[in-house]
């Protein structure tokens, strides 16, 4: 019984029709960004200092310099304002008090050489920033700084919860009724945040966000990879992805021009009602069709495949009818997972990988937004690394295999945080360079556990086993906030130990993976658990079937 594969070679596997549909879900691909690394701008911590009623008029009356004023002012002012009392703690004095000196106005307030009594911000913050974040609008600083943690947490923990719920409907209802159910949740959602007055609603839109946005975005990667030949859907999943680094670029161009994060978000919102339009422009997944027995619908796809690509569907496949293979179908259940010692040990990497892969791409675009040089430059650099990061992949894989890039990719990126912590802040242009490949390294070990997982679980336990693993990578979406915006306040590049920390450990532990290049997908836990036997048993066959002919 031939298959969709089959048909495909025939009325094209990757022509006019498939890159139609391939070019407007990358648009959904970069529409992503904003929600996944949207905090940074959104959540962006300028300089800042208490509030001190009466120190305007007084520096006026005394004809202080902005710099005096400071020194003169604020607590352990430094000429940057990096210690955590100039930034949360004030002078407990009146400034408004008669006869107080221009040039000591503390030792004439307080008198006797005594130390001037520090207190809390009780008249808020001011900010040393044009625009506006969401930490400037709540004063998300010093004792509320934990709830811009929370803030991207929520998104993460949306992201968890729904990649479960909206996998189902996409199974349960079709890949394009999924997408637009999504994007219109997400439209709702994006522009819900531009007018909800408290930060309390903005934590709980953010997380129904969550919930719908990355679902949409992988509804997106299943359908492009659905709709092509078994020869390009590698590439077009690794392709699909630098979308979302060409999103990048794009939202830092956005938020350069637009410092203010209500109107930033409208901005980013309002383009993605066209989308919608998605009904009339996207086909549904034909594969998804024969699953559910509605060959029909799926060769009425299949037809209009082959008139876009100006193919001619061959006369045997025009009544042909699709068969759901169910004979001997196994029910796959948690403990598959670790019931066997190759699955056990594939399960346990794989877990660790996805979460560090998570808190380390995470984490290190967070930190851009706490980092002492341009934030929109800084970001513009670390986005344009992700580039050459698909290129090598696409180069890599197929030459060299999975496991030595991948594991080289994560220790690079291990040892460039460090370095990164090492580099003292004067040399600004070597820290952003290490930081940079950093960043490339762990893009590429990003890209690459998304499509290595699904080549290590046999066809039973596959979806499970990747939607499994892949959680973690959520569950390290929700910690990283805390790992960052609480660790920078200990030591400024202490985050980047633990990033260190991750990454080498990930590193190694893909060196005890098998490797998977040429490899059919396995069938059974018996195909991987006697993997490593049977390719000895495979190159001993090649051997054999090489050197016979010598002895004819």
């Amino acid at each position: 019984m031939p298959t969709l594969d089959d048909i495909l070679e025939h009325v094209g596997e990757f022509d006019r029709f498939q890159k139609q549909t391939f070019f407007v879900l990358c648009l959904l691909s970069a529409a992503f960004t904003p929600v996944y690394v949207g905090v940074v701008f959104f959540g962006f911590v300028p300089e800042h200092r208490c509030f001190s009623p009466g120190v305007a008029e007084l520096s006026q009356r005394c004809g202080w310099s902005p710099e005096e004023q400071l020194n003169h002012t604020v607590p352990e002012w430094d000429g940057r304002g990096s210690s955590y009392n100039s930034r949360c703690r004030r002078y407990e004095v009146d400034w408004n008090a008669t006869g107080v000196s221009c040039t000591d106005p503390l030792g004439s307030l307080v008198g006797d050489g005594r130390a001037a009594p520090l207190g809390p911000c009780r008249d808020g913050w001011v900010y040393d920033t044009p625009g506006s974040s969401l930490v400037t609008e709540f004063d998300l600083v010093c004792e509320d700084s934990w709830k811009l943690d929370l803030f991207q947490s929520a998104v993460n923990a949306g992201f968890l919860i729904g990649s479960v719920i909206i996998g189902y409907i996409a199974d349960r209802f079709g890949r394009k009724f999924c997408l637009l159910t999504t994007i219109f949740a997400n439209i709702i959602c994006g522009i819900l945040l531009v007018f909800v007055p408290t930060y309390l609603w903005i934590v709980i839109i953010r997380f129904l966000q969550g919930l719908v946005s990355k679902g949409c975005w992988t509804a997106g990667y299943i359908l492009v990879t659905e709709v092509v030949g078994p020869q390009y859907r590698r590439t077009v999943g690794i392709l699909y992805q630098m979308a979302f680094s060409v999103g990048l670029l794009v939202f830092d161009g956005i938020a350069y021009a637009i410092p203010h994060w209500r109107w930033l978000q409208l901005t980013v919102t309002l383009p993605t009602c066209f989308f919608l339009l998605y009904y009339w422009c996207l086909p549904e997944s034909p594969r998804w069709l024969i699953s559910q027995g509605k060959n029909d619908k799926a060769m009425k796809i299949v037809r209009n495949m082959a008139k876009k690509n100006q193919k001619k569907l061959p006369s045997h496949f025009e009544d042909i009818k699709f068969e759901e293979e169910d004979c001997g179908k196994q029910n796959p259940s948690l403990i598959d997972l670790v019931r066997t010692p190759q699955i056990r040990k594939n399960t346990l990497i794989l877990m660790y990988n996805w979460f560090s892969s998570s808190v380390l791409y995470q984490g290190l675009i967070m930190l851009m937004g706490v980092a002492a040089g341009n934030m929109y430059l800084d970001f513009l650099y670390s986005a344009l690394v992700e580039f050459p990061a698909a290129f090598i992949i696409i180069v890599t894989i197929e030459r060299v295999g999975r496991r030595y890039p991948w594991a080289v990719s994560n220790l690079v990126a291990g040892a460039a945080c460090l370095l990164t912590a090492l580099i003292p802040e004067d040399i600004h242009w070597l820290k952003m360079i290490t930081a940079c490949i950093g960043r490339m390294g762990i893009t590429m070990a990003f890209e690459m556990v998304c499509f290595v997982s699904t080549e290590l679980y046999p066809t039973y336990i596959r979806n499970l086993g990747v939607m499994i693993c892949s959680s973690l990578c959520d569950v390290g979406g929700v910690i990283v906030p805390f790992i960052v915006y609480r660790l920078v306040e200990v030591w400024h590049d202490l985050p980047l130990i633990v990033f260190t920390i991750l990454g080498l450990t990930a590193g190694g532990l893909v060196l005890l993976l098998p490797e998977t290049k040429g490899r059919v997908l396995p069938e059974t836990v018996e195909d991987v658990e006697n993997f490593h036997r049977q390719s000895a048993s495979k190159g001993k066959k090649i051997y054999l079937h090489v050197r016979s002919p010598e002895h004819n």
